[in-house]
């Protein structure tokens, strides 16, 4: 995922300033006898850096290196970056490995054949991580690594859409109708991939007191033309495991012939180690590819995923390309071509460290402290909603309680918690349970006990400090915020698709904090199975 960038008119690059009007007041250049060997006695600290247009001359590698560290220092720091699953610590061994692989790539198997060999390692421990079939010659698992679990997705649904299609033709049927079952609580890329490939979302929605799908629904919105069922393993908004193996039995039981594609890019390095007995993956012969994240749960930097198949009987050969101009015949199923090795290495390098074990600890450490975090937040009045215990990821949902009548929002305590340089993030639930607000803390390897009590501190104080203000300083306070941020992320969007209608956000025609309940409008037509509620009209159950 990308930001669109806008380009500059010529008229903007030549503004420039910063401040309105500075344009027009010119300054005495430095002159050779002003300029100094150091950074900031060069003439390049008393210079812009270039914006718009590559300079003409060179700059001193030392002085490129510090100009742009120093504009690198106004990023947030990562650990305190509670917003994201992304891994943001590893271990220096590790990243002088890493270091070393950075000129290779990793497409180019003739030169470099011991990681693609490395990548193979890889793919075969995390399918029998996953329980893929390995007593048959003839079911084979197979996978591939990709540049995150996005492009995993998209490779999981391309394949389930051929295969659909190509037994749709051998039989002589229409197969230009393909369509998808997931929850609304998906990850965007989901979103994407269905009109990318022109797939129709069928979507089972959340309610007030259910986040995850529900499989009963799930199963009866599939007909002939479903390509499969997403299930999820580690949902975005409050980390719970969906019943995949509610789903699979519900499927034999009706002898509906669907696969299932499970999205374990939270969740698949953390189930196999805190809850082994879970079904969710190979072991339910409905489920057919599984995709995960490295760059989560998996311990490594960003950015790196993984994707397997039951057996090649899923992946259709058709898709897959056959090259040889990089010195050897290689097979190809990507949606990119060229990319790092380093981060692949990186995941043979956590899997062969820690080993099973040292996994294991890992994720149950950070389960104790999701659970003490959980336990600190609800002492202090905030409900809970997400599950403790190792049910679920190891993160902590939670809110306001509406009972307290607070006269301050989730979002204004978010605010707060930042300037103290957390990022806790504040936001709605998925469509037709958006009147929910909450916030989430992501615990990750480096997020220690110790970092935990500062952070509940922290809330302390910002509730205290909340509580002490009346609610139009709140207002202002926030509405000051919101305009300091749009400021940054105005550059980092062309103004030409901010109001698109498309995604489950923009068919409500409001960023998430603005969302009302009720106001979806579902892109469904077909009046088999067809819901209304208020305006909406949608496929499923709606709350």
């Amino acid at each position: 995922m990308v930001h669109l960038t806008s380009v500059s008119s010529d008229a903007a690059a030549k503004r420039g300033s910063v401040v309105e009007g500075m344009e027009n007041i010119k300054f005495e250049e430095p002159s050779q006898d002003d300029v100094t060997a150091s950074v900031y006695g060069s003439r390049f600290a008393a210079q812009e850096l270039p914006q718009h247009e590559m300079p003409d001359s060179e700059m001193p590698k030392e002085i490129a290196y510090r100009l742009i560290s120093d504009e690198l220092k106004l990023d947030g720091l990562p650990s305190l970056n509670l917003a994201s699953f992304v891994t943001t610590y590893m271990e220096e061994e590790v990243e002088k490995l890493m270091a070393e692989a950075l000129p290779k790539n990793f497409i180019d198997y003739e030169e470099y054949p011991q990681t693609a060999e490395i990548q193979n390692r890889c793919v075969s421990m995390i399918a029998r991580l996953f329980n893929a079939p390995t007593q048959s010659e003839e079911e084979n698992a197979m996978g591939t690594s990709t540049v995150g679990s996005s492009e995993a997705i998209m490779l999981g649904v391309l394949a389930m859409k051929r295969r659909w299609q190509n037994k749709r033709k051998a039989k002589g049927k229409d197969y230009s109708k393909p369509n998808i079952v997931m929850n609304s609580a998906v990850q965007v890329c989901w979103e994407k991939a269905a009109p990318y490939f022109e797939v129709e979302e069928r979507y089972s929605y959340c309610t007030e007191d259910r986040y995850v799908i529900d499989p009963d629904e799930a199963v009866e919105l599939v007909d002939e033309n479903t390509i499969g069922i997403c299930a999820i393993i580690g949902t975005t908004y409050t980390g719970e495991y969906e019943d995949v193996k509610v789903i699979n039995d519900l499927l034999v039981k009706k002898n509906i012939d669907c696969p299932i594609h499970v999205d374990a890019a939270s969740g698949g390095f953390v189930a196999p180690f805190v809850l082994p007995d879970l079904q969710w993956d190979f072991r339910l012969e409905k489920v057919v590819s599984i995709n995960v994240s490295g760059h989560k749960y998996g311990l490594v930097y960003p950015g790196v995923g993984w994707i397997v198949w039951r057996s090649p009987v899923y992946l259709p050969k058709d898709l897959v390309f056959n090259i040889n101009y990089l010195g050897a015949d290689q097979a190809s199923f990507t949606l990119n071509f060229s990319k790092g090795a380093s981060q692949i290495i990186g995941q043979y390098y956590q899997m062969i460290r820690l080993g099973k074990k040292g996994y294991r600890s890992i994720m149950t450490n950070l389960t104790r402290t999701a659970d003490y975090l959980a336990a600190n937040l609800k002492q202090l009045g905030f409900l809970i909603m997400s599950k403790g215990g190792g049910q679920g990821l190891p993160l902590v949902a939670f809110r306001l309680d509406p009972k307290n009548k607070h006269h301050y929002d989730e979002f204004a305590l978010a605010h707060h918690l930042r300037e103290r340089g957390w990022v806790v993030p504040a936001y709605t639930m998925a469509p037709h349970s958006e009147s929910l607000k909450l916030m989430r803390v992501v615990v990750r390897e480096d997020f220690s006990r110790s970092r935990c009590d500062t952070l509940v501190k922290d809330f302390k104080l910002a509730l205290q400090t909340l509580d002490e203000m009346d609610k139009k300083t709140i207002d202002d306070h926030t509405e000051h915020l919101k305009k300091t941020s749009a400021t940054h992320k105005k550059k980092n969007s062309h103004p030409h698709y901010r109001n698109e209608k498309h995604s489950l956000q923009g068919k409500h025609g409001k960023p998430p904090y603005l969302l009302e309940a009720n106001s979806c409008t579902a892109p469904y037509s077909d009046p088999v199975h067809t819901i209304k509620k208020g305006n909406d009209t949608a496929r499923g159950v709606c709350s």
